[in-house]
């Protein structure tokens, strides 16, 4: 092992050599692994109920503007959340907040799945004269229970996820903030977004096939994984390099080489609130939330079922659907690596050009997927719009939560900062999902795509703002 005396710099990167070091690089990666695998399952337990909410709907008798009670509670609780556990990771540490979040997200993803042993008879659909599928009969519940009143004792567990999975992206970059260059946050957040991607699929793809087993299944399975990495993290993850064994780094934000004491509460907050680049960010970062959470990563599997007919036991097994999960899965990453390396190699480590092409890509990509719903072109092509955005979506968010927050938030306040940065993008979610549901139950599938357009434009021109910005200069 490494001892811990102070590390040499290598003149031809000025990085310290410990971070070319094999032994070191291996320990990171060790670290790494385990912690970001744990947080693909977070986002596994974040969108099962998204993946599958359509079933939900069709056994209990819940319409879209219900469903998006859940798209609104989740993404509040947690918005609001990251806010007050951002500085209470940086004080405890990236490590102790995500064992507290995974237990958490374990308890609650077991409530809420053994919440669906209260429907007794399932509700009756059927196809009024308007050929409009409505509900008959709400679902028969236990305990004298209504639809709405199980919706509330629901919601409430749902919201209670969210607050245990706002520690999730906290803990990871306050760890890895410790453990990464500057030079190497680009290429962090590429790797960021693979984990948010693989975590989708996990969902996306294969919650409605765990779903045959039962629907509490598609809860309590991905649960067990959590439940299991939680025992991997508390063993075998270290929140420093010193933590480790190695010596104490100089990471290039701004910090220094680390002396291991948490800084001050309120020098934790003047680092990041008194930031006007700060600011802007996380106004872009609302304008990401509102694209992704009213399309990419919220409402496309209702979509699909309700537009192309597809039997909502089915959805995992209609082959452009799944086709659709991969591909936006994959271009995702493609999009994480191409806008990570970029920003690394091509403009220096400044983040706001590859976030602006980001934005002008979503909105290009919101108006092909409104016109193939206007010219009823398919679920294939429904799909590959789809995929594209997911390419300039999560491009765009991995360089906000998986770099910026790094950057401007420096090692020791790196989790407030990404508080900041999450929670406006969750708020500002918020809003869009009992409105996305309003909207689609009052005028349809065909407005769904083009009401986000507006909002990445205006992220485009918040981040232009930025374009010559980069971690260290003054007056960021």
């Amino acid at each position: 092992m490494t001892s811990a005396s102070a590390p040499l710099t290598d003149p031809s990167t000025g990085l310290a050599t410990t971070f070319a070091d094999p032994t070191f690089r291996g320990r990171r990666t060790r670290n790494w692994l385990i912690l970001g695998l744990l947080y693909a399952f977070f986002y596994m337990t974040r969108y099962n109920y998204t993946a599958i909410n359509a079933q939900l709907a069709e056994l209990i008798g819940w319409r879209n503007t219900e469903l998006g009670v859940f798209e609104t509670v989740m993404p509040l609780v947690y918005g609001l959340s990251v806010f007050f556990n951002g500085p209470l990771a940086d004080r405890i540490g990236g490590k102790r907040a995500f064992l507290i979040g995974a237990a958490g997200v374990f308890v609650m993803n077991l409530l809420f799945g053994a919440s669906l042993s209260l429907v007794e008879t399932p509700a009756v659909w059927v196809t009024d004269a308007s050929k409009h599928h409505v509900v008959s009969q709400v679902a028969s519940l236990a305990g004298g229970l209504t639809s709405k009143s199980l919706l509330a004792i629901m919601a409430t567990v749902w919201g209670f996820n969210g607050y245990f999975q706002s520690f999730g992206a906290l803990a990871i970059i306050k760890v890895n903030a410790q453990w990464f260059h500057v030079r190497e946050r680009g290429g962090f957040a590429a790797v960021f977004g693979v984990l948010i991607r693989l975590g989708l699929i996990l969902a996306f793809s294969g919650v409605p096939l765990i779903a045959k087993l039962g629907l509490r299944y598609a809860f309590w399975i991905p649960a067990s994984f959590v439940g299991l990495f939680f025992v991997l993290v508390f063993y075998f993850v270290e929140n420093t390099p010193t933590d480790a064994g190695f010596p104490a780094l100089d990471a290039g934000d701004g910090v220094g080489v680390d002396d291991g004491k948490p800084m001050k509460f309120a020098d934790v907050l003047r680092k990041v609130f008194a930031s006007r680049a700060a600011w802007i960010i996380a106004g872009a970062s609302m304008m990401i939330g509102i694209v992704r959470r009213s399309v990419v990563d919220a409402w496309y599997p209702k979509y699909f079922t309700e537009t192309f007919s597809v039997p909502k036991s089915e959805l995992g097994s209609f082959m452009p659907y799944q086709v659709a999960v991969w591909g936006i899965a994959i271009l995702g990453i493609g999009g994480g690596f191409a806008f990570g390396i970029s920003s690394d190699r091509i403009y220096g480590g400044r983040r706001a050009p590859v976030i602006t092409y980001g934005f002008v890509g979503m909105a290009v990509m919101l108006a092909l997927l409104g016109l193939s719903n206007r010219l009823s072109l398919g679920p294939w092509m429904t799909g590959g719009c789809l995929m594209l955005l997911s390419f300039f979506v999560n491009g765009a968010h991995g360089m906000i939560s998986g770099a910026a927050s790094m950057d401007f938030g420096g090692r020791k306040a790196a989790a407030t900062a990404a508080g900041l940065f999450d929670g406006m993008q969750y708020l500002a979610a918020a809003f869009v999902g009992v409105g996305v549901g309003a909207l689609v139950d009052r005028w349809g599938w065909g407005a769904w795509p083009f009401a986000p357009i507006p909002f990445a434009f205006i992220g485009a021109v918040l981040m232009a703002t930025l374009w010559n910005v980069a971690p260290g200069r003054k007056g960021h």
